[in-house]
């Protein structure tokens, strides 16, 4: 527990109270308000009716998790500003998923988006990625839920296992009473928390500094302002390529492929509205990293003489922004509790994302295709579905405990699990000459693939030269600890999932061994893999023979681009039709449900 825990008071305690109450009295709300909905589908969709502003923030709030609020800045603090170089990716993979993912998955109006995988590939296809997807939720889940209840264990003494069950339980509630909408709506509410939370330590900081000049001034003698390397080298941790890359990638697979993401732009009411979501949640991202960017350049202006993890303040980087907190906000009678309430806010929307994804895909993959029930009775498993997942996130923080560094542990689940994905929905969608086998065989490739270099990252991380840790200092430190901390003896610059068994002479091990890429190259290697091999055992079992629906592919008359360009050139050609989404494919315009219903029924 932190030096400063006793610092919390009573107003911390209720604004804390205040503002989580207010984000389920919301979600509440909107449970009430649907408390009739007649089916499943509106239950796991909101009815596809809801707007561009309000799906954008609940994406933005989505991945906004208590993982992004408490690890980023503790990742600029250690290795630079360069990390805002990832706002890059977020453009490249936004428009990558409108172009390519969005039109197909919003004309199919499918509900799992692994129902796509059956209709293209094969059922075995669909019910791997399933398993795939779930070991990702859950393993997200997990940790997710652990990252507040850590940070408030650290800070303030409260009990770790009361803020788990208590995060679960908020969030399983609205889940399983309102479904999306209660979600989403939800969502919206937390992301003005998080920024609020955010802004409150900035501010606080720059006003101590005496200015942002200060800050930016601390960060450029420290080295943190670090973005002219271009070097290519895969096992660098950051550079611009790896940021650029392997960012495309792995938020590529997120807002192309996984379930949450999918289930949202497509409950929006039209494809202009899903789009428009879409293009909007990239500037809540770049807001999001923005703040942790200068958040973490905060930190280290601070902290440039007398690093609290080195001096053993703190156990865990992660820790850093709450030590931050407790240093400079809490004079202030609130604002701890304000910031505690945005982290524990964080992980309340990615949770409740979670649970209602894995509820969905439940409902659609497993049950409906096997037992004919009434709309009343799946609506009522829908429900009870959603308090399971809840009751089975609270399982695996258990487990997050033992992954270390949250923010390299995320990057390595994602690595894993989205890139063989990613490479499986491009082939379905860009290549109609990827059969079944092919596809199969190539999401196992990709699979084997991601999964090796995890090992490798395990077993063999890349030493310090590579990752380039920046310099921390404990010069400056003028407390004293219980006398147990080497001074002579820095902790380790760069922990891994797991730790080095005494006496093992790691040099040896380096010298025999492969070391591990950069942590942002797994999705990379697992997707190129998965295309590469999709293709080439395709091509094999004549897949040039292939006929598909063209629903199940991508036409050019789906993407925004192809309808920009008309629109100039017949603008340069003096033509003067009007240029909007073709008329004859109305499923482009509006999702053909009831055809694609009857396509699902008899394909089962």
């Amino acid at each position: 527990m932190s030096r400063d825990a006793h610092l919390l008071v009573a107003a911390d305690y209720v604004v804390f109270a205040v503002v989580l109450l207010l984000s389920a009295a919301v979600g509440f709300y909107y449970a009430w308000r649907s408390r009739k909905q007649g089916t499943s589908r509106d239950f796991l969709t909101g009815g596809r009716k809801l707007n561009a502003l309000a799906v954008s923030m609940s994406l933005t709030a989505s991945y906004m998790s208590s993982v992004t609020v408490l690890s980023n800045p503790a990742e600029v603090y250690r290795y630079g500003a360069i990390f805002g170089y990832l706002s890059i990716s977020y453009v490249l993979a936004v428009v990558y998923t409108s172009e390519v993912f969005l039109p197909v998955f919003y004309r199919l109006a499918i509900n799992s988006t692994y129902e796509y995988l059956e209709l293209r590939f094969s059922r075995a296809t669909r019910l791997l990625a399933m398993v795939i997807f779930f070991f990702n939720a859950l393993l997200y889940t997990g940790l997710v839920i652990y990252a507040p209840a850590l940070a408030l264990n650290q800070v303030t003494g409260m009990n770790l296992w009361g803020g788990i069950i208590s995060t679960a339980t908020v969030c399983t509630l609205y889940c399983a009473l309102g479904g999306l909408k209660a979600v989403v709506w939800t969502d919206v509410v937390q992301i003005g928390i998080m920024f609020a939370g955010y802004m409150s330590v900035i501010i606080k900081c720059v006003i101590l500094k005496g200015g942002i000049s200060t800050i930016l001034s601390d960060a450029q003698e420290g080295g943190r302002i670090n973005f002219v390397d271009f070097d290519i080298n895969p096992l660098r941790r950051h550079t611009f390529w790896t940021l650029v890359i392997g960012g495309t990638f792995g938020w590529s697979s997120i807002y192309g492929t996984y379930q949450p993401q999918v289930q949202r732009y497509n409950s929006c009411k039209t494809i202009k509205h899903a789009r428009l979501a879409l293009f909007i949640n990239v500037l809540g991202l770049a807001c999001t990293l923005t703040s942790s960017v200068i958040s973490g350049l905060c930190l280290y202006s601070f902290y440039k003489n007398c690093d609290p993890w080195k001096a053993g303040q703190v156990s865990s980087p992660d820790q850093l922004l709450p030590y931050l907190v407790m240093d400079i906000l809490a004079d202030h009678q609130g604002l701890p509790g304000l910031f505690f309430a945005a982290v524990y806010s964080a992980s309340l929307s990615t949770v409740s994302t979670s649970i209602n994804a894995m509820a969905a895909v439940t409902m659609e993959d497993l049950i409906k295709p096997r037992i004919k029930l009434s709309e009343k009775k799946l609506l009522l498993i829908s429900k009870g579905l959603s308090l399971f997942f809840g009751i089975v996130c609270v399982a695996m923080a258990g487990l997050a405990s033992l992954m270390g560094h949250m923010m390299q542990a995320v990057s390595i689940i994602w690595g894993v699990t989205g890139g063989p994905l990613l490479g499986l929905f491009s082939l379905g969608v860009l290549c109609p000459f990827v059969n079944s086998k092919g596809g199969l065989c190539g999401l196992v490739t990709g699979l084997a693939a991601a999964v090796s270099v995890s090992i490798i990252e395990i077993i063999s991380p890349s030493p310090p030269e590579m990752t380039r840790p920046l310099s921390l200092s404990t010069k400056g430190c003028n407390f004293t600890t219980d006398g147990s901390l080497n001074w002579t003896t820095p902790l380790p610059t760069e922990p891994s999932l797991f730790t080095t068994t005494p006496g093992q002479n790691t040099d040896d091990i380096h010298a025999v061994q492969w070391h591990s890429p950069s942590y942002l190259y797994f999705c990379v290697i697992g997707g190129l893999t998965s295309v590469i091999a999709g293709i080439i055992i395709s091509l094999l079992t004549g897949g040039l023979r292939e006929t598909v629906d063209p629903r199940l592919m991508l036409m050019k008359e789906d993407t925004l681009s192809y309808h920009l360009f008309k629109r100039v050139k017949d603008g340069v050609m003096g033509g003067t039709d009007s240029v909007g989404q073709p008329n004859k494919e109305d499923g482009i315009n509006k999702p053909a449900e009831e055809k694609f219903d009857n396509t699902c029924v008899s394909s089962f």
